[in-house]
């Protein structure tokens, strides 16, 4: 079953058990496929994307949700922040299970050994093999930092 396909079963779901916060959640998940569908036709690509592309954008709006909450939690507005975190748990519901840190530094590790790296020059060739291979699965920050420190 595709990403597409297991997002509109689960909002069917929620159609029927009346869960107004899920499907409100869903929806903009799936306002916001439509959105990159048609910036993507705008491009002269085709509108259909694939499940990279699906993670792609869920892992963006994960990142604006935890943007926001940090904003309304620093603002005193823990009612909103409460929103934003309960939407993040139905948007990762749908993302691939996130690497540990451990998990993160083998992989580092096993493409440092692949591509040679030694030097910090050598971090974008790695990062680059590091997305190819984990993308959606790896917090890609958190890796850049430790690949940093481990070839300094």
């Amino acid at each position: 079953m595709s990403l597409r396909d297991k997002i509109s079963s689960e909002l069917k779901t929620a159609m029927k058990a009346k869960d107004s916060e899920r499907l409100a959640t869903l929806r903009l998940i799936n306002a916001a496929i439509k959105d990159r569908e048609i910036a993507a036709r705008g491009d002269g690509t085709s509108g259909e994307l694939g499940d990279s592309d699906l993670i792609a954008v869920l892992t963006r709006m994960v990142k604006q949700r935890r943007d926001s909450a940090r904003a309304y939690e620093e603002a005193a507005r823990l009612d909103l922040a409460e929103k934003e975190i309960a939407e993040i748990g139905v948007i990762e519901s749908f993302l691939p299970r996130q690497l540990t840190e451990a998990e993160i530094i083998s992989a580092i590790d096993a493409v440092v050994a692949e591509t040679g790296a030694n030097s910090v020059r050598d971090i974008g060739k790695v990062m680059g093999a590091l997305k190819a291979r984990h993308a959606g699965e790896m917090d890609f920050g958190k890796a850049g930092a430790l690949l940093k420190a481990r070839l300094a």
